[in-house]
């Protein structure tokens, strides 16, 4: 059975950390060929599960030490019908990959968790299209349909709650919100940014979540920012008002390249993780509500460990 989904420990004013770029780490550091970042295939390799174990308990440990809480998101990034279907999954593999996934991250948790450092497991929903683009749109009922299958897998496991992850333009994310309403989950919506601080549609977020929020009656458990680096959106969300205690959660980019940039580029900007740990410091300081800090593109447990030293209440010598 599932450990959190009511109430969701992050919801507190206690730190969580999450992991970094995980598609990023396996590709760029590790070697592994992902074609389209589907991550989720790893489960069906020789030798994937162990990778993909040794990756998330690295995550555990430093939660552990630090004593801070830790969102475990399942590297199910791409494990929807469109791009399930170019890996060679239909749709009875893909709920089979999705359940699986969540049992990985059981194995994590069961080893690492203590009472001050739970572990959270997230079902992490990808957009049906590119995480940059708006290639393919959908209204918020087309949405819902097309995602409701994921969610269910999920539901159907010890999840806690599921997470959408770069979402570009509100409708899909009022879908997936829809979804997880129907599934009775609770769920997360993280916004992508480009570099002026709003979605790829124009979008502010101010906006983007007002509109999500809406059309849902609020279902979002809380909303986040990924993909971007805080140079970024830091203007955009500090000083802003009351709506801004809605985005709880941040995993950045390291690097301070556009998306346009990072995807013409053949090598990892892996960035400055001291610099990224005291730029998640400030923002913390700004905006007491942010509970959960972690990485996206470029980010490893190098990044993760410089905000925990910075965010941790446990002094680690």
């Amino acid at each position: 059975m599932a450990y959190y989904r009511h109430p969701l420990p992050q919801l507190s004013d206690d730190v969580f950390i999450t992991d970094g770029g995980i598609e990023t780490v396996l590709i760029f550091q590790q070697g592994w060929d992902l074609p389209d970042f589907a991550a989720f295939t790893l489960l069906d390799r020789p030798l994937g599960t162990e990778a993909l174990q040794t990756y998330f308990s690295i995550y555990g440990k430093l939660a552990q030490t630090y004593g801070l809480g830790l969102v475990l998101e399942s590297p199910t990034w791409r494990a929807n019908a469109d791009w399930g279907h170019r890996q060679g999954y239909g749709a009875a593999e893909l709920a089979d990959v999705n359940r699986r996934a969540i049992a990985l991250l059981e194995t994590t948790r069961h080893d690492y968790a203590t009472a001050q450092s739970p572990i959270v497991i997230s079902g992490c929903i990808g957009p049906r299209a590119d995480g940059y683009s708006l290639d393919v749109m959908m209204s918020a009922a087309e949405a819902a349909s097309y995602h409701q299958d994921q969610v269910d897998s999920f539901r159907d496991t010890t999840a806690d709650l599921v997470s959408a992850i770069t979402m570009t333009y509100p409708e899909e994310a009022i879908g997936i919100a829809r979804a997880a309403q129907n599934a009775q989950m609770p769920v997360v919506i993280s916004f992508t940014v480009e570099t002026d601080g709003t979605l790829p549609n124009g979008m502010g977020l101010r906006d983007a979540i007002h509109t999500v929020d809406a059309a849902t009656d609020s279902a979002p458990a809380y909303y986040m920012i990924n993909c971007a680096h805080p140079i970024h959106f830091d203007r955009a969300i500090l000083n802003q008002g009351a709506w801004v205690e809605r985005i709880r959660g941040i995993r950045a980019n390291a690097s301070m390249m556009s998306h346009a940039e990072l995807n013409e580029t053949e090598t990892l900007d892996e960035g400055n993780p001291q610099d990224l740990g005291e730029r998640f410091y400030m923002l913390k300081q700004q905006l007491p509500h942010l509970t959960v800090l972690g990485g996206c593109c470029g980010t490893d447990h190098r990044h993760i460990e410089a905000i925990c030293k910075v965010c941790s209440p446990v002094s680690v010598g």
